[in-house]
């Protein structure tokens, strides 16, 4: 396949010119070029670098974005393989118009494209299943490098494959301290905000880069209100600007995913008006239409905006997914059901098995959890006299027992089958939690109860091997013989236990 490639290049470079062989870029991966360009004025507004790329039938417009030092770059992500040619204009500049080609060649196997929605579920590009389970560092890209580091480290380790992370610096309990650099030109009171800091935004980028590396969607956050710089109340025009610069240097990553806000409304600048536009401007300006969401404090966001790709949600409740995915016809994610931790915050109080139990009432419901932690180490610092890293605002390591828990029930979901759903009727009048495909597999969750055995209604036309999970302690015991119809199941009398009930020729 790799010769027929090399001949195809050949072969067309006759025609569309010259295609070298570091002009071949992977599917999913990015292309990009360069351009030094002198300008006197606003590099960000007074010149705009075009570009169109063109596959067969497919065409993608793409805007380059201003790095510093008098370089431009346009940056492209091929969802098709094959030749692309493209095109490069300049407004603002006397510059003539580039042509070039590449070649994309196929994904590699760990490579899966970006996250889509597929009904009330995820998706990667290339068919394969993506099952979120996310955890939160606000700030984790506005520490030392040192911390960046470890915060990778970490989650290299871990069962996560998606992060919350903002744009902008943080100003909260545990998280006082000044980021290195600003992402905009000027200081406190004296922004100018149609002046970026493009080194600023080139730590993003590389922290998204690192995410990608180990397999783990960055979810952005666009804006949000914790703020004493004054990056929460910007104007339209400069928003839009600092908008379309995070979707023409960060958008063609893979990896990325975009939240509107945190809790927007805690955000007293800005309207619900304010908040579809900024939806609607991520839709229309995003050549890659990646995933769209936009998290609450208190008031839900209407999610039936058609520019709202999926539900990011603050609550408790996560066995109320279910509902959620029927009202709006979109999965459903619980970003933030509080904390494993031991703050003086009520959100920050759960304790591990608390939230571990949020994982499995939100998965069995029919819906996804994120996972955050706030443990101080002696569990008694006043916030303002401590200068601790919690793993949810500056990252650094994992201190809680959650994790490891969580990932068991993961891996538990990813060997289950891909067409699983909520169901009811296997559990008759207990009604707990339960996930079913088509009567050959059955995942059922006891949360706090604790029983010595359980009636379920199975189908009595099939006879069933089950299995008790300890959901804690992480162990799966087979239970002995075979299940049919109405059968009583013996259960360790312990809290958070469930049941695995496999069709025995599935």
């Amino acid at each position: 396949m790799r010769i027929n490639i090399i001949f195809l290049t050949m072969a067309l470079s006759l025609l569309f010119g010259e295609v070298r062989a570091n002009d071949r870029v992977e599917q999913w991966k990015i292309f990009e070029l360069p351009f030094h360009l002198k300008v006197k004025g606003n590099p960000f507004d007074d010149v705009t670098v075009k570009a169109t790329f063109i596959n067969g039938a497919d065409t993608v417009n793409v805007k380059g974005f201003y790095d510093g030092d008098d370089v431009y770059r346009v940056r492209f992500m091929p969802h098709k393989t094959g030749l692309w040619k493209y095109r490069i204009s300049f407004d603002g500049i006397n510059r003539k118009e580039k042509k070039g080609s590449f070649v994309c060649v196929t994904a590699s196997a760990d490579n899966h494209g970006l996250v889509r929605v597929d009904s009330t579920n995820f998706v990667y590009a290339d068919g394969s299943r993506y099952i979120p389970v996310g955890t939160t560092c606000y700030a984790w890209v506005h520490q030392p490098s040192e911390l960046r580091r470890q915060t990778l480290e970490t989650l290299g380790k871990s069962c996560f494959n998606k992060l919350r992370m903002c744009v902008f610096p943080k100003s909260y309990d545990w998280n006082r301290n000044e980021p290195e650099i600003y992402p905009f030109k000027g200081s406190v009171g004296q922004w100018d905000f149609s002046q970026l800091t493009p080194e600023y935004f080139r730590n993003i980028e590389q922290c998204i880069s690192s995410l990608d590396s180990l397999g783990i969607e960055a979810d952005i956050i666009v804006f949000h209100p914790y703020d004493r710089w004054g990056f929460s109340s910007i104007g339209l025009a400069d928003r839009d600007r600092y908008m379309q610069y995070l979707i023409s240097r960060l958008g063609a990553y893979k990896n990325v995913w975009w939240s509107m806000a945190n809790e927007y409304d805690f955000m007293e600048a800005y309207t619900v008006d304010d908040w579809k536009h900024h939806l609607e401007f991520f839709a229309e300006n995003d050549p890659y239409n990646h995933l769209r969401s936009i998290h609450n404090g208190v008031k839900l966001y209407d999610h039936n905006d058609s520019n709202v790709t999926h539900v990011s949600i603050q609550a408790p409740d996560t066995d109320n997914a279910g509902n959620i995915c029927r009202e709006y016809g979109k999965p459903v994610i619980y970003d933030e059901c509080r904390y494993e931790g031991n703050i003086p915050w009520i959100w920050g109080t759960l304790s591990a098995e608390e939230m571990v139990q949020k994982f499995w009432n939100g998965f069995l419901a029919g819906g996804f959890v994120g996972h955050g932690e706030v443990l101080l180490s002696d569990g008694s610092v006043a916030p303002e006299k401590s200068d601790e890293v919690l793993w949810w605002s500056k990252g650094g390591i994992l201190k809680g027992e959650s994790p490891q828990r969580i990932g068991f029930l993961k891996e538990i979901l990813e060997k289950s089958p891909k067409d699983i759903k909520p169901v009811k009727e296997i559990t008759g009048w207990q009604n707990y939690p339960t996930l079913g495909s088509d009567n050959k597999w059955f995942l059922i969750y006891t949360g706090r109860d604790i029983h010595c055995q359980m009636v379920l209604e199975l189908p009595d036309d099939t006879d069933y091997k089950i299995a008790l999970i300890d959901t804690w302690n992480m162990k799966i015991t087979p239970v002995e013989g075979t299940f049919r119809g109405r059968s009583l199941v013996p259960i360790a009398e312990r809290p958070y236990m469930a049941i695995i009930v496999t069709a025995v020729n599935s």
